[in-house]
């Protein structure tokens, strides 16, 4: 019997001997369906359409309040879908509350994600929203975001080819950052000081990769341009190249010192005991381009202000997935058991730092 982890999503182990498994109907329709790293399922609708969905959770952080909670939640599920080329377009949202909700921070909650929404495009469909006793965890529901568009624009993790460039916008950690900064503010000022504190609070609103994504494809598409696209969420950068890589049955070569990383980011995974290159990064997109584009794509991006770093290529399976480190040595890419950034959060909270 695979146990569950104590934090985070399902080790690749429960996921492939328990959830793989048992997937209900098979249907001649689904094109892309559930598959770790796979973030997106993809459905043939006919005439040369396709249906992309994608779920996740919904969160609310009390540290960072009903709005930022919000923002956070949305731009998590519609950067899922943004890495098939889509923009987002239909959601629905399921709110499960704990009974102690106030109504005025559910207001609040609400109106931001339906403002976010209208941000992006997306009409909000359907739902169910309730209050329950026995939940105190900051997660308080699911969303589901799909969209249609032409299956011929349409990308996956698993499109990457052998030669393609390896890209990542932002740098690592961005997420872990972004939420550390602002839910234990006096024990990071204590650490970094002031002005770098400030700095690290600005990445909450870095945690999406929409502008990314719909940045990137402007340069191209498939074998003339970005072929597959995946966001780094939990198990930091590092797991998101190992998924991308995976889905695309391809092998890695990637320069470690290549990925932006920020003395901020340092600083507070330093504090907090944890790799950064393989927490929590919501923010970073990773993708795959052809090295034809792969500059203007860097360039593409530069231009709207967000940081990209060709990081690596992409090789032959049975040359592996291989990262080189600062100092000149080289090891394997395992995919993470467990993100550390969970341990340590909630043991942070345990210690009573604020």
């Amino acid at each position: 019997m695979v146990e569950l982890p104590n934090y985070g999503k399902v080790t690749k182990e429960f996921f492939d001997s328990i959830i793989y498994p048992n997937l209900g109907a098979k249907r001649s329709n689904v094109l892309v369906g559930p598959k770790m790293g796979l973030d997106n399922c993809v459905i043939n609708v006919g005439g040369g359409q396709v249906l992309v969905a994608t779920t996740d959770p919904l969160s609310f952080i009390p540290e960072i309040g009903p709005a930022d909670s919000a923002w956070l939640s949305i731009h998590a599920i519609a950067s899922d879908i943004a890495t098939s080329g889509f923009s987002p377009q239909y959601a629905i949202f399921d709110l499960n509350l704990p009974s102690t909700f106030e109504s005025s921070v559910f207001e609040k909650y609400w109106i931001e994600l339906s403002k976010e929404c209208e941000s992006l495009g997306i009409a909000i469909v359907a739902g169910h929203t309730s209050r329950f006793d026995g939940i105190n965890s900051t997660i308080i529901g699911g969303g589901t975001i799909f969209s249609f568009g032409s299956a011929r624009s349409c990308l996956t993790p698993a499109g990457a080819n052998v030669g393609d460039d390896v890209i990542v916008t932002k740098g690592a950690a961005i997420e872990t950052t972004g939420v550390l900064s602002k839910v234990f503010p006096n024990k990071i000022r204590a650490a970094i000081g002031d002005k770098q504190l400030a700095k690290a609070q600005s990445y909450l609103k870095m945690t999406s990769v929409v502008k990314d994504a719909l940045t990137a494809i402007k340069v191209g598409i498939k074998t003339g341009g970005v072929s597959s696209m995946h966001d780094a969420t939990e198990g930091g950068v590092l797991a998101a190249l190992y998924e991308l890589a995976n889905a695309s049955s391809l092998g890695l070569r990637v320069d470690k010192k290549k990925i932006p990383i920020s003395s901020e980011t340092i600083g507070i995974c330093e504090l907090f005991e944890i790799d950064p290159y393989l927490s929590l990064s919501e923010g970073a997109l990773v993708f795959s381009c052809n090295p034809s584009r792969a500059g203007s794509a860097v360039v593409a991006l530069g231009s709207v202000g967000i940081e990209a770093s060709i990081v690596g290529q992409l090789v032959e399976q049975d040359e592996g997935l291989i990262v080189s480190d600062e100092k000149g040595g080289t090891s394997k890419i395992s995919y993470p058991i467990v993100d550390p950034y969970w341990a340590a959060y909630y043991t942070a909270k345990e210690n009573g730092w604020t």
